[in-house]
């Protein structure tokens, strides 16, 4: 249960943060770094269990029938990668107090960074693939929502709907490879997964699925050709940029690649795929990194290329390239972090990030530059600093390896070229902006940051010294449990240390120290070659992709939809009629061996009605009114019909629903005319007729089929199973709440999103009341006639008194949550018909909004207690007490459940109600004024 806790916490964090935007912003930052500190003592709790070689696991019930279950796992990889994401974590938002301004939102980008932490660990921890990409996705929409924040700037804008829109995509490939790894396996759960090497790789669509991972792989961790979308994404606040990309999001993909390796990896196609794929990305990244003017456009590049070298080493097929990988992941996260927080103290302190007018910041923030200094040298691979050691194996495990056969000495000769380039870059880095003269028209006068704000990048840079210099007392527990849990095995012998002795993973660090310094002083020539190069931007060629494609689909919506609502429902109808209509051609016999039920007077009464209610529709359905009041006919016959056939809860909904869809009907109708012209030919009539009486044959013609055969439904086992399974005798609540009660929670979801539209939609919306009906006689003086006023108040106790019984019955007789609160929300109405908008508005002071967000969030409770019996989500409890005075009574938590559909159903059809009714209200007094 405690490893639930670890994204729980930083859920809860989130939602407080979001929610006490009163505090004063110490106050925040402590709620804030409550969260994660607390999931770091969790997880603490849990080390010594993992580096005993257990790893932890919890597991909940979700989907039992289709393998899906809530399921957490803790092993070497996932501990590194939660200890990366809560500690850089919790230095990140420390820096952020200081460096957002008071215009900016504190609470919002606290609540951002935490959600996006939460489904981080998610992903880290999670033991079920397909829990797995639900976090994934969550990832790419709380980073929108981060590199968003500053969402008045178009390049924030565009860099998040960029960063969506590739991350979103790989998503998509990502499921569907994840959906056929469970098929090949026959279960979701990682561990099943991971112990079946042998049978992923020999069966027959291994090729598509280990394609399909690498997509999401390469999208999310930005590996060519699918990196230009990072550096646009450094339109977010630096804070955003330190977490998102040195230990969290860009990871995300090489988490994935080292998650799978020991089920993917050790193939000739995945070595080809991912070596291949991290040596481009390595180049390019190092290579256009050094062109770069803007300081975060610099360290993106560079992140591109170092998340290029981890990739790489993944795909060479020696273990010690695994653990360099490993290694590598722990050295970047601590130095690129602190460039990142660095630069936007210079950024903050500055008001620039140009390095063409930051020259000469020695002289007035040296202790930030020295700082700088010291991890832009581990990003480039001086000894003593971590970044030399993991650079050094990377170099080693390139001499070993047979990626490209007999041309395989390539590999090196460019890794070394790489590292030139990263030592270049570097060099630029420090010399441009702390050298090199003086600044160049800052629009701020430069100074050292406060304090504190220099803390998070303090420890960074001692964690990059204490690492390059006690390698094996430092890192050296954690790199060999996480190793083995990357290899599925032991992780091999080695020994990292700061000298080897002369060897030639020595001289390739020399030569790309002393090229990279070559290529620095020697820059001019490189950025005028450069410059003679076509102009070429990929971003320019993704948003000319996106705009041909949203081209090419708005020719083939508008060829499709011309807004008339008849073609539609003409194409619909068609395609129904086919599709019904041929398997009837293939029945030699339509009537059954059953016989029909015979047709009594009363049936037919009712039958005749409806009939005569869909025809008077379809006739009148030109007067407006007439329409209404007819189409009401057919749904009070429904109701009798579900009446006659032992329906009851469905004839209380249907009725209950159409006194309020005709209320809310004759308030949207207010608006409109009263009459609607006469628009089809002859022709057409004749068409339409055809088509409806052939929907009719056919639709009949099924249901005389189906009414002439003995017919065997899951109802059955509702029926046998609602008493002993969810303690109820009504199956039709039981079904809502308790069987189906997943079901349920969505679809009050979907109306309280339906509600919170159409408020959207219609509020400050300008209409036109006209001064009097159709026929121009006037609106009566006495708008609320005192006579319904009086019975509507006496009425209205009543009304709440039936719904609150209709409540508490719907467990084991007819009623239920949503009737109640249908019932409910009639009562209501009648007062808004009663009185008015403005006299309820004085008396009810009721917050819509908050009533629907309340009645989700006590049917999701409910769903979640079950959790903390360890029972699936949604899993209802039920017992009989004898009580004092009251004698045995039935307690169930679905009542709880059903409390919530009601206070949903209220708020949400009050809502919807208010609002046309304040239209109504508004018009009436700008008529008024007129």
């Amino acid at each position: 249960m405690a490893l639930l806790w670890i994204p729980l916490l930083s859920l809860i964090g989130s939602f407080l943060t979001s929610t006490l935007g009163r505090l004063n912003r110490n106050q925040l930052t402590t709620v804030a770094l409550l969260a994660p500190i607390a999931a770091l003592i969790t997880t603490f709790q849990m080390v010594p269990d993992v580096f005993n070689g257990h790893a932890v696991r919890y597991s909940l019930e979700w989907i039992p029938i289709l393998g899906i279950d809530l399921s957490f796992r803790l092993d070497g990889l996932a501990l590194l990668f939660v200890l990366l994401i809560l500690g850089i974590g919790c230095l990140v938002l420390f820096y952020a107090r200081y460096y957002l301004s008071e215009r900016d939102s504190m609470p919002k980008l606290y609540s951002y960074l935490l959600l996006f932490m939460t489904a981080m660990l998610g992903i880290v921890l999670s033991n079920n693939i397909i829990q797995l990409w639900l976090f994934w996705e969550l990832t790419s929409i709380s980073s929108f929502l981060l590199i968003s924040y500053w969402n008045h700037k178009s390049e924030a804008r565009n860099g998040a709907r960029m960063a969506l829109a590739v991350t979103g995509g790989g998503g998509l490939a990502l499921l569907a490879g994840l959906l056929l790894l469970g098929n090949i396996v026959g279960s979701y759960d990682l561990d099943v997964i991971l112990a079946n090497r042998a049978l992923i790789q020999a069966h027959e669509l291994y090729e598509i699925t280990l394609i399909l991972v690498l997509l999401g792989a390469f999208t999310k961790s930005a590996q060519f050709p699918f990196h230009f979308w990072l550096p646009h994404a450094m339109a977010a606040p630096t804070p955003v940029s330190a977490y998102l990309h040195s230990a969290t999001m860009v990871k995300a993909g090489i988490f994935l690649l080292a998650r799978f390796y020991p089920a993917l990896a050790g193939t000739d196609i995945w070595f080809i795929l991912v070596g291949l794929t991290g040596l481009a990305t390595l180049l390019v990244g190092a290579y256009i990194a050094l062109f770069k003017h803007d300081l975060k456009g610099l360290l993106a590049y560079s992140t591109i290329s170092h998340l290029g070298l981890i990739t790489l080493l993944l795909g060479l097929d020696t273990e010690l390239a695994t653990v360099a990988a490993v290694f590598h992941i722990i050295n970047h996260a601590t130095f690129k972090a602190s460039l990142f927080m660095a630069t936007g103290i210079i950024d903050h302190e500055t008001g620039t990030r140009d390095m063409r007018k930051l020259n000469g910041m020695w002289q007035f923030m040296p202790y930030t530059a020295t700082l700088a200094m010291v991890a832009a040298a581990a990003m480039a691979g001086v000894p003593l600093l971590n970044g030399f050691l993991s650079k050094e194996m990377f170099f080693a495990e390139t001499l070993h390896q047979q990626l490209l056969g007999s041309m395989s000495w390539l590999i090196p000769v460019l890794a070394t070229i790489a590292g030139a380039f990263s030592v270049a870059y570097s060099a630029r880095f420090i010399h441009d902006v702390f050298f090199n003269g003086q600044p160049i028209d800052l629009p701020k006068e430069p100074h050292e940051a406060p304090r504190y704000m220099r803390v998070p990048i303090e420890i960074l840079v001692a964690l990059c010294l204490l690492v390059g210099m006690f390698p094996n007392f430092i890192v050296d527990d954690i790199l060999r449990l996480a190793s083995s849990s990357v290899l599925g095995q032991a992780a091999p012998d080695y020994y990292v240390a700061i000298w080897h002795g002369f060897n030639l993973p020595l001289l390739m660090s020399a030569l790309a120290v002393t090229g990279g310094l070559v290529i620095y002083t020697q820059r001019k020539h490189l950025f005028q070659f450069q410059s003679s190069l076509p102009p070429f931007s990929a971003k320019s060629v993704f948003e000319r992709f996106i705009s041909g494609t949203m081209a090419w689909s708005r020719k083939r919506i508008d060829a499709m939809e011309n807004g008339s609502l008849q073609r539609y429902l003409l194409l619909m109808f068609l395609v129904i009629l086919l599709a019904a209509a041929w398997p009837l051609f293939e029945m030699h016999k339509l009537v059954g061996d059953k016989a029909p039920t015979d047709i009594d007077v009363h049936v037919g009464i009712g039958a005749a009605l409806l009939m005569v209610g869909a025809l008077g529709t379809v006739i009148w359905h030109r007067a407006r009114i007439v329409a209404l009041i007819m189409i009401s006919i057919v749904g009070l016959m429904v109701s009798v019909a579900f009446t006659r056939f032992s329906a009851p809860d469905l004839a209380l909904t249907q009725l209950t629903v159409e006194v309020v869809t005709v209320i809310l009907l004759m308030l949207a109708l207010f608006f409109l005319p009263q009459t609607t012209p006469k628009e089809s030919s002859p022709l057409r009539i004749v068409r339409d007729l055809f088509i409806a009486s052939s929907i009719g044959v056919i639709v009949g013609s099924i249901c005389y089929a189906l009414v002439t055969r003995p017919l065997s439904s899951i109802s059955d086992f509702f029926v046998a199973n609602a008493k002993t399974g969810g303690g109820g005798t009504n199956v039709v609540n039981v079904i809502l709440v308790d069987f189906r009660g997943f079901d349920t929670l969505g679809e009050i979801t979907v109306l309280g999103i339906a509600a919170l539209g159409i408020f959207k939609l219609l509020i400050n919306l300008p209409l036109f009341m006209p001064a009097g009906d159709g026929e121009g006689r006037p609106w009566a003086k006495e708008r609320y006639p005192i006579l319904l006023a009086s019975i509507s108040q006496a009425l209205l106790p009543l009304a709440l008194l039936v719904s609150v019984y209709i409540f508490l019955r719907g467990h084991n007789l007819p009623g239920g949550g949503f009737i109640a609160g249908l019932v409910t929300a009639i009562a209501f109405i009648l007062q808004y018909i009663a009185h008015g908008s403005e006299w309820i508005a004085e008396r009810f002071t009721m917050n819509y909004r908050k009533i629907i967000a309340s009645g989700i969030a006590i049917a999701m409770a409910t769903g979640v207690g079950s959790w903390f019996f360890d029972r699936p989500f949604l899993t209802s409890w039920f017992e009989y007490f004898d009580l004092p005075g009251v004698g045995k009574i039935e307690l169930a938590s679905a009542m709880a459940f059903d409390l919530g559909v009601y206070i949903t159903v209220v708020g949400a059809t009050m809502m919807i109600l208010a609002s046309l009714g304040k239209l109504t209200t508004q018009a009436v007094e700008k008529d008024k004024e007129a």
